[in-house]
């Protein structure tokens, strides 16, 4: 069963038409990726499935169940989660306080103490302050944030974007950890390589529409796509 299925949806930006039909399926404990070039309308898609950019025309169902027409706090209660590029943690409380505050309004949260045994190191730094933690610890706290929630299934915009290839390697490792442990992902990233990595599948997008749907191996064996849309 799919949890999560985007069918022709289209969205703008004022007068700009940005995605054309975009269709995705996603079935539950899988791990997609979706691709594609700056501008190729990745960022967007998230914020559509998210209700921060209303679909123009489409329909988006989580488990089923019609959420497009759905504000973003209102599809957050539902178990989606997304974790921005920007992170947006809170810089002035501790890495225990800005989890506790994302727990506060969550149905079932998981407990501090699991968080922790997933993030040993965010353990280590639980009375540090955001702002004080490095690029990758606030990353995971921001993937942590979405976790204590119990999240059906988590968006990942840019989750490596600017960190080291060892702090990359962290967070994809502890990517993998949640997928083995029956997560839902899908991830939007510019790192190809790490991205293909974690997903069983992907999904290319160029300019607002869908040029490649299928496994991560069906990709590898399309290099004029991987060259001509990804760079790769």
């Amino acid at each position: 069963m799919n949890l999560l299925e985007v069918d022709r949806v289209n969205s703008y930006y004022g007068d700009s038409h940005i995605l054309f039909d975009v269709s995705l399926a996603i079935a539950e404990g899988e791990v997609v990726a979706l691709l594609g070039r700056n501008g190729a309308g990745k960022t967007t898609t998230l914020k559509t499935i998210m209700g921060v950019l209303r679909a123009q025309s489409g329909s988006i169902r989580l488990a089923g169940r019609p959420i497009e027409a759905l504000r973003p706090f209102e599809i957050a209660r539902l178990g989606v989660q997304l974790v921005p590029e920007e992170r947006r943690i809170f810089g002035g409380l501790t890495v225990a306080e800005n989890l506790e505050l994302a727990a506060l309004t969550a149905q079932k949260p998981l407990s501090i103490d699991r968080i922790f045994a997933t993030f040993p190191r965010l353990a280590e730094r639980h009375s540090s302050r955001g702002r004080n933690l490095s690029g990758g610890e606030q990353q995971m706290l921001a993937i942590a944030r979405a976790l204590i929630r119990d999240a059906e299934i988590i968006l990942l915009d840019e989750p490596f974007e600017g960190l080291a290839p060892l702090v990359v390697r962290d967070l994809v490792e502890v990517a993998a950890k949640l997928a083995a442990e029956g997560r839902t992902i899908l991830i939007v990233e510019q790192n190809v390589t790490a991205a293909l990595d974690l997903a069983q599948r992907v999904y290319v997008l160029n300019n607002g529409h869908i040029v490649f749907e299928g496994t991560t191996q069906a990709l590898l064996g399309k290099p004029a796509i991987m060259k001509y849309h990804l760079g790769v």
